[in-house]
Order: C-alpha cells, then structure tokens, then sequence
C-alpha cells in the first residue's frame, strides 16, 4: 500500500527487490480490487498503519482466491485491537502467510519476539534462510516469556479490552473538539483537525509534555498518530487539546 508500515519499502531497498507501491483509496483504505494485477509477492498490514483501518476476512478470502500464483503476507502486528486474524485462512490457501509480534498487544517488545504462520513449504523457506536475516536471535529468556504471555489468556483479552475501550473514548471526545477520525482497530488513532494544521497542533503538544507522530509527506500531513495510553493519559490529551486558542468544542455527535 502507497500508506503503510515504512520499513516495507525500506527492506526491498536493501535487498534489491523492485516495489510496487499502490494507493490508498480516498478514504483511506486498501482496496485488494488494485492488486490483482501480475506480482512476485503482496504485503499488506491488516490493521494498516498508521491509517488504522483494517480489512474484513471476507476481502482477503477474497483476494487469496484471485491471487493464487504468489505469496500473500499479511501483517497482524495489530490486530489483537479490533480486526479478525486470517490465520484461519492458511489451511485453505498454501500461499498465505501471517505473521504476527509481541511487542504491541502483549508488551513485550524487548523481547523481539513474533511468529508466523502458514503452510509448511513457506515456513520451511523461512527456516532455511532465518539465521541469514535475523537480527534478533530469540534466546530461552524471551521464550519463556513469550510462553508466559499466550498462557495469560484472561489478562491479554482485559488489558487489549481496555485499551479498545480507551481508545473509542478518546474518538469520541476528539470528534467534539473539531477533529477527523479514522475508524481504528488498533492501539492508535489517525486524526487530522479540520482548521488547525497538524504539525502546529504536534508542537502544541509537545510544550505541554504530550507526544504524537506527525508525518511530513504530503498525502498524510494534516494526519496526527496518536497511541493510546491510560484513561489519565489521554484525559490530559484531550484538556490539553482544549486549551488551544483554536480548538473549539462541539457538541457530542451519534457517530
């Protein structure tokens, strides 16, 4: 996708690989109608990034029938927050793979943990080539852990809850103060105010001790990515936000 995860474009630089980048559709979203097209390969995240929004399991089952011929990876460094994995799909499409992390959902990004899975001819390929490529070897320590975490099924489910629950909140409260929200399933919010200009409101920010990410390129530039933290966190977002000169509260809307 034209809007994604940066790194994309960055690993096919190092290794050579020509990337086709397509565009998101006005609304933000990736339209699999625009990859059926001849490839070497198609990656997407789902949820997306920093857009947030993600695709239905219908679309990409839909995507898997019509591109047969080379590997699909789908990213779920998000998905935990909102969107349904495709992991299901992989018995029924041998060239699916999903590869999903620990460092965002179960907090463990120290660790370097993350997993993938898909038939046993591409997994295979990943064993063969992983001691060339990876960085960050996973030693019994961050196993252990790792393990620790998928036992602690309650408190994964409570905690990525709470932060769904933070995180519609917060959409809520910055509708009301002028902004444009994308519908999210992750553990983040893209916004853009429709008066006052990104990069001005992220300084703002910034002198009141609050930090978002503010991308420079044209497309995106009125965008502000916005993690989501505690309920406190996002309560002094939300008063700071409102202490801009500019800012002026709306009332509440259904949507």
């Amino acid at each position: 996708p034209g809007i994604t995860y940066s790194f994309y474009e960055v690993y096919a630089d190092l290794y050579n690989i020509d990337l086709v980048s397509i565009p998101l559709t006005e609304n933000y979203d990736i339209d699999l109608n625009d990859y059926i097209r001849p490839n070497g390969g198609v990656i997407f995240a789902n949820p997306n990034a920093p857009t947030g929004k993600a695709l239905s399991l219908d679309k990409i089952e839909w995507f898997l029938q019509n591109n047969t011929e080379s590997v699909v990876l789908v990213d779920e460094a998000y998905v935990d927050f909102g969107a349904k994995s495709a992991i299901k799909l992989c018995e029924q499409y041998p060239n699916l793979l999903v590869v999903q992390t620990f460092s965002k959902s179960r907090s463990l990004a120290g660790m370097r943990l993350g997993f993938a899975i898909g038939n046993a001819e591409l997994i295979e390929g990943l064993e063969r080539v992983k001691n060339s490529f990876n960085s960050y070897p996973v030693d019994m320590l961050s196993i252990k852990a790792g393990c620790a975490s998928l036992e602690d099924s309650s408190y994964f489910e409570q905690t990525c809850q709470q932060i769904i629950n933070t995180r519609e909140d917060t959409c809520a409260q910055l509708k009301t103060l002028g902004f444009r929200v994308l519908d999210s399933a992750t553990n983040f919010v893209f916004a853009e105010h429709r008066y006052i200009d990104a990069a001005e409101l992220m300084g703002y920010l910034r002198t009141n001790g609050i930090l978002v990410r503010h991308f420079s390129r044209p497309d995106i530039a009125n965008f502000l990515r916005i993690s989501i933290g505690t309920d406190a966190e996002m309560n002094a977002l939300i008063e700071t936000l409102k202490k801009h000169p500019d800012v002026v509260q709306l009332p509440e809307r259904a949507d």
